[in-house]
């Protein structure tokens, strides 16, 4: 059953309602207290769960405990060296998604967006709304703004390339962001950053989904291991979240991190591939 898009926002308020009780419980809520807690009756939570992420409310939360990234990274830790789903020339599997991607040129990216046109819009997404934009090329930044809020998310994005001329469409975004978050058929990227940046990002485009890796491994795999604050902040600059996976990026000793959209979205983008990928 393909969910609405109204439908999408709602189930990640709700994840993100739970993800608080959760918390505070320490993960031992019966389905029925959970629910409960809620306001809603035990059916409808487990429907609404199991059509978000395809698991029961029991097995999901297991996901969303504080320790479930230690457990990620005890038991689907990617050495990015031997990683193959997504290899560096440029193409790969994301579940049934084909992701191709190309970097804008250094001499284009120090020109800070001028000639460019930017193609914009708001989509609902599994994790809430979302600021879609794109070039010709391809999607070129995705920023989730469930917990900062649109005009945050805007001013964000739009400084990034502060000479580009940006123009409201999302119809033509469309067939790329209706495949990423399908997970079927093909999504192009357009990566605008600066060298190090497109080095870390491709670094974690080749971490699979459901599995996760470390800022200091990262350094490494692009052959600067002491570079491991500079990659947080690359990490960190990520313009095209969910699809180059910046939430999978971990702190050697089992923290999350940071996540520039809210440690909610980067927790429920973890749960939610974890589940789906041992479901």
């Amino acid at each position: 059953m393909t969910i609405q898009p109204t439908e999408t926002g709602y189930h990640y308020g709700v994840m993100r309602r739970a993800i608080e009780l959760i918390d505070a419980d320490g993960g031992q809520l019966s389905l029925d207290d959970l629910a409960a807690q809620m306001g809603m009756s035990p059916t409808h939570f487990q429907r609404v769960f199991t059509r978000w992420v395809g698991v029961s409310p029991k097995k999901f939360q297991q996901y969303l405990t504080l320790g479930h990234a230690k457990a990620l990274l005890s038991d689907h830790f990617t050495t990015l060296d031997t990683a193959h789903a997504v290899g560096l020339s440029g193409s790969g599997r994301l579940h049934d998604l084909f992701v191709r991607w190309e970097a804008m040129s250094p001499g284009d990216y120090a020109k800070r967006g001028a000639g460019l046109v930017v193609r914009y819009g708001w989509i609902e997404t599994p994790f809430g709304e979302a600021l879609v934009m794109g070039t010709e090329r391809g999607l070129c930044g995705l920023a989730f703004a469930a917990e900062c809020g649109r005009e945050h998310a805007w001013e964000d994005m739009t400084s990034r390339w502060p000479e580009a001329e940006f123009v409201e469409d999302a119809e033509t975004l469309r067939a790329w962001t209706d495949a990423a978050f399908a997970q079927t058929g093909e999504t192009a990227l357009h990566m605008i950053g600066s060298p190090l940046q497109i080095k870390v990002w491709e670094a974690l485009l080749r971490i699979p989904s459901g599995q996760v890796s470390t800022y200091s491994e990262i350094a490494a795999s692009i052959g600067n291991p002491r570079a491991v604050r500079a990659v947080g902040t690359a990490v960190g600059r990520n313009p095209v979240s969910y699809l180059i996976p910046c939430h999978r990026a971990l702190r050697k000793s089992g923290g999350l991190g940071g996540y520039h959209w809210g440690l909610p979205v980067k927790r429920a983008l973890l749960a939610w591939e974890a589940a789906r990928a041992e479901g």
